[in-house]
């Protein structure tokens, strides 16, 4: 006579003294093996893991942190925003921690002042985090970030945060980047080459503006005023705009991301000019949209993927002591021509010669 399905038995949860009597091994054997302890036999291990994989037996991760002290779980301080370069980097960060059997735990900001981002580490070593990241591209000259020395440090970006001399740095050589884009430009015959930042905060506002200030200083080419933006098209859009009306119209302009120098075209567009006839534009990251505009964007392509794969394998290498301190890791950037360069027209002054 068959039970009722009401009335059968739920399936019994497996527990380590089931694998131990499987494998014909003890107990405590079985939590070396789970806890990846030193002294267990080859053949023993084998066969515990096997037992492990036929009975499917899950270890529950709590009770093992209290055994091994280890949280297996890295924090993530990272900027509440939907940029690009950002968003990026958290997904490579997550793919490498999850396939070495790391949780993570991200805090999300919104501001950009240190308190804030020291708020953030404080609460995740809180947590118990064997590891932190910080991929708020924030500069603090005057006092930097402090994380317990037990905690691993990863900064994704060139310059570190803290002032722990085992911080591992990694990231794009944005520097380099830069002066790829400037470089271009006067190679095509422009006298000058005028700049639209990012927020000054931002150290990739800074090593953008200074690759960029020290090419045009080694070519003896002018060095204009900068003009900033929020790295939104709308700020590029009214950057590009103060340029236009400043009493002399620019032939080129290396804009710090692509998001601004999608603005600054069509700043340039709503004055009746042409890119790149009257004006040249390149841009920086190469996000998705840059190669589908109407004219597509000439622009620096970062490699954030491939930084932070670098960055993750490091920080969980030196968690577990497998390696020592990692030397920083500056991803080249790549040229990426498209429709938005040119070489200049002859016309170079204000609006009275368009």
């Amino acid at each position: 006579m068959r039970r009722s399905t009401a009335t059968r038995p739920s399936r019994r949860t497996v527990s380590m003294v089931d694998v131990a009597a499987h494998a014909q091994v003890s107990q405590k054997t079985v939590s070396r093996v789970v806890n990846m302890e030193p002294h267990v036999r080859e053949e023993v291990r084998l066969r515990v893991q096997n037992a492990i994989k036929e009975l499917g037996f899950r270890p529950n991760a709590a009770a093992r942190s209290l055994v091994t002290r280890r949280t297996r779980r890295i924090g993530i301080v990272a900027l509440g925003t939907t940029f690009y370069g950002p968003l990026s980097s958290l997904s490579a960060l997550e793919s490498v921690a999850r396939a070495d059997g790391y949780s993570l735990s991200i805090h999300r900001t919104d501001l950009t002042d240190r308190s804030e981002m020291q708020s953030a580490v404080d609460s995740l070593l809180d947590e118990g985090v064997e590891g932190i990241v910080l991929s708020e591209p924030m500069h603090f000259e005057d006092e930097p970030l402090a994380v317990h020395p037990d905690t691993g440090v990863l900064t994704l970006g060139a310059r570190g945060l803290t002032d722990r001399e085992d911080e591992i740095l990694a990231g794009s050589d944005e520097a380099s980047g830069a002066r790829l884009a400037t470089e271009h430009l006067l190679t095509l015959g422009h006298a000058t080459v005028h700049h639209i930042s990012g927020p000054e905060i931002w150290v990739a506002t800074q090593l953008r503006r200074d690759g960029w200030k020290e090419t045009l200083a080694e070519h003896g080419a002018e060095i204009p005023e900068t003009v900033s933006g929020n790295w939104s098209p709308q700020s590029g859009f009214e950057a590009m705009n103060r340029l236009l009306h400043s009493g002399r119209r620019p032939s080129a302009v290396f804009v710090a991301n692509d998001q601004m120098a999608i603005g600054a075209i069509s700043a340039i567009e709503a004055e009746g000019l042409d890119v790149p006839g009257d004006i040249s534009v390149i841009g920086f990251d190469d996000i998705d949209v840059s190669e589908f505009l109407s004219t597509p964007l000439t622009t620096l392509r970062q490699e954030f993927t491939l930084a932070a794969h670098y960055g993750m394998n490091q920080l969980i290498q030196a968690i577990d002591g497998s390696t020592p301190k990692a030397t920083p890791r500056l991803v080249p950037l790549s040229f990426v021509k498209r429709a938005t360069t040119a070489p200049p027209r002859n016309i170079t002054t204000a609006t009275d010669e368009r």
